[in-house]
């Protein structure tokens, strides 16, 4: 499990993207790359890691449920996916 600072920060780039996605494109559209530059680094979207929404995880991310894959067997073991169940055969 990731620590809360670093689910904290993730969160925190999560919005800078979202506040400033608009802005950011309509710069880029303008080719105004000086004030591109000077906004503030963690509003681009690269900036962002995938990460387990409920441990905060960044390695095994499963982008279709936005969970790490940890997370996602444990869960659909005990039933908690709808659909979801493990595989024999």
């Amino acid at each position: 499990m990731a620590k809360e600072s670093v689910k904290a920060r993730q969160k925190k780039r999560e919005r800078m993207v979202e506040q400033y996605a608009a802005k950011r494109e309509e710069l880029k559209k303008a080719g105004d790359w000086k004030a591109l530059d000077e906004m503030p680094k963690n509003s681009s979207k690269v900036r962002l890691k995938n990460r387990c929404q409920l441990t905060g995880r960044p390695k095994g991310y499963v982008r279709y449920f936005g969970i790490s894959r940890v997370l996602l067997r444990d869960m659909a073991l005990n039933g908690k996916i709808p659909g979801l169940k493990k595989a024999s055969w």
